[in-house]
Parts: C-alpha cells; structure tokens; sequence
C-alpha cells in the first residue's frame, strides 16, 4: 500500500451520521510510493524486550488455550497480572486435577460456559436495545451487562427484568458516554470521497495481490478510498465487508504495502503474525484521530448493540478511541489482535472500546499480515 504524510493525522470527520453506540477502528494509513512486500520502516534495532515479551506471552496462551480445550467444561480464562500465570475456570474437579498435572492454574467456579451462554442468548432474543452490550468475564464468572446513557428509564427496566432471572450469572450496570460507530479509529488516516475518514487497520496479502483491513461499517460508507482529505492520491479499490452481525472490510491496493503499525512518535511496529486477545492481555491501538493508547482486554465474544445492528463475537478493552479511529489496529508485540469497532467515551476520561477479531477477517477473506 502507499503512506502518506502525516499532515493530516489530527483532523476528524464523522463517519456515519450520529447513532445511539459509537464504533472504533485502528487502520494504517497507505503510503504515496510502494513499498516492498513485508518491509518495514524500524530503525534496524532489535525488536524491544516488551515486544518480544509480548509475542511469546500470546503464543503461551494459545498453548494454554489448546490445554484447556481437552477438558470437559471449561469456563474462560485470562492472565493474572499479579501471579503472571494464565488461569483457567473449571466446574469439574476432574478437570481442575487434570488441568493443574499439566502445569496450568486452575480455577473452581460455579457456573459453566454452557450456563453464561444461555444467559447471552436470551438477551439476544429479548433485550438487543440499541446501546447496550454483554459479554462473559472469566475473573467475575458471570455475564457483564452495560447500559450507555442512551438507554431509557423504561428500557433499562426491561434489560433488569429479562437479567432478574439469572441470579449471580449476570451483573447490570451503567457506562458513560454513548455507543456508537462514529466515535473511534486507529492507524493512519483513509478517507471516502464523501470526506468521511477511518484508519487503516493492516496490510494483508494473498499470493501477489495487496490490501488492507478496515472496519465493515467503513467499506459500508465507500467502497474507494483515498490517502489524502483532498482525494487526490488514491489508497485503495473494491471495498466490500460485512456489518452488522461482524464488523471487517476488505479494501485492494495498487500495490504492497509497508506491513507495520503506525506508533505516532516517528516509529513503526512490524506486524509479523496474527493472533487471538486473550482477557488481561496488555494491548495497544493506534488510530489516526488519537495516534496510539494502550489498555487491558477485559472480555471477549462481546456483543454490541449498535443502532445499526448487533455485532458478536468482538473483544472488550479499556482503551480508549475517538472519531475517525475506526478500522484501525489492536496488537500486542509484533501480533495483529483486532480492528477497532466502536465504544463509548474519549481518550480525555476513558472509554470502553470493541474489536473485531482479525483472525476472522484474515480466515474469510484468505490473506494473511506481512
């Protein structure tokens, strides 16, 4: 793909008309000459200890992941800053026996992955109100429950009475601000031929054809995109995606791409890998409104309520974004995580920001980071 300066890296133009919930995304920005497929523009340093930290500690828990799936009920797991260890819930105490022989730690909770998803499904079909979000958290065991201030009185009442039922399963509570997919976006700047501007998320390829990642409800804006506010230099063609239900898009380029991150202190971080978010996992984004945040995944297989639709199956952070952030990156070390999707919030107070898996774009469209 092509970069471009960076003159234009702090203005913000709304993405889609205002909405009751406020989508993120993290994309890199495309680059005014080509670039040689997979290179990048550090320094020549070795990569940082964190970042070599960071990859190893995603390939640990994939390991841990692939552990725990050979139990007969498992119910989620994350990374105990304090211990340093991954941590997995078990209700069987077979398992928990099993488990901890193989050197992982192991947890005894109450209430299974089979008992939150039915919780998670019946809100799907009774309270998908526009502004409200759930996902499972493996620290509480329970089904956390959020309301942005777009909820009404009455409509907060009927979310109460549909989770009434559950008991200790679920936990209901208020959030600031609004939800929406207006609101966030990381990575450098693209921008549509109506003015609207995301990010770019990142470079993937497939044999010899080129292109870049971005979120679903960008490509659902314009399917051509452009490096400059003035549209003159042209980023990318045929943008298609899926939104709502998912949130990834897809956009060719004219050429290969550098395949890095923008950092937005004059560095750059090489995306050599794809990975799965892993709940307590340190993360950072990068988008081309707010330029680069860092926070904690707090949850995932989340599913947002946007007044455009729902959308499943996305990973919770407390990073936080603004307008324009949206289709830009979540990584951790030198592993692309996810695309930004929306939240509440700004990067002023906090937020709660929503990605889109990028391994489920990646497997769907047959790409990979370079």
């Amino acid at each position: 793909m092509y970069r471009t300066v960076h003159s234009f890296r702090r203005c913000t133009v709304t993405l889609v008309a205002s909405t009751s919930l406020a989508a993120t995304a993290l994309l890199a920005a495309p680059q005014a000459t080509a670039a040689v497929a997979g290179e990048h523009r550090d320094t020549g340093a070795p990569l940082s200890r964190a970042t070599v930290a960071a990859d190893a500690q995603t390939r640990e828990a994939a390991g841990v992941t692939n552990l725990a799936r050979s139990a007969d009920e498992t119910a989620g797991s994350y990374f105990d800053a304090k211990t340093k260890r991954f941590v997995v819930n078990v209700t069987d105490r077979s398992d928990l026996r099993s488990l901890r022989s193989s050197g992982v730690s192991t947890r005894l909770v109450t209430f299974s992955r089979a008992q939150l998803s039915k919780v998670t499904r019946t809100l799907e079909t009774k309270a998908s109100i526009p502004g409200t979000s759930w996902a499972m958290n493996p620290r509480t065991n329970k089904v956390a429950v959020q309301a942005d201030r777009s909820v009404s009185r009455s409509q907060m009442g009927r979310l109460r009475s549909v989770t009434s039922g559950f008991g200790d399963k679920v936990s209901v509570r208020r959030v600031a601000g609004r939800l929406s997919t207006d609101a966030l976006g990381g990575g450098e700047a693209i921008w549509a031929q109506g003015g609207e501007r995301c990010s770019l998320g990142f470079s993937v390829r497939s044999g010899s054809s080129y292109s870049f990642l971005t979120a679903g409800h960008c490509t659902d804006v314009a399917s051509t995109w452009y490096e400059d506010s003035g549209r003159s230099v042209l980023a990318g063609t045929n943008g298609r995606g899926s939104f709502p239900g998912d949130d990834y898009g897809i956009v060719s380029t004219p050429g290969p791409g550098y395949g890095d991150v923008d950092l937005y202190n004059g560095s750059y971080r090489d995306i050599t890998t794809s990975g799965n978010a892993y709940v307590g996992q340190r993360v950072l984004r990068s988008g081309s409104t707010t330029g680069l945040w860092g926070g904690k995944v707090r949850a995932l297989n989340a599913t947002v309520n946007y007044a455009e639709g729902s959308v499943y199956g996305l990973i919770r952070t407390n990073v936080c974004a603004e307008p324009g952030d949206s289709g830009g990156s979540l990584f951790a070390g030198s592993t692309a995580l996810g695309l930004t999707s929306g939240g509440s919030g700004n990067c002023r107070t906090g937020g709660t920001t929503y990605f889109q898996p990028v391994t489920e774009a990646l497997s769907v469209y047959g790409v990979s980071v370079y």
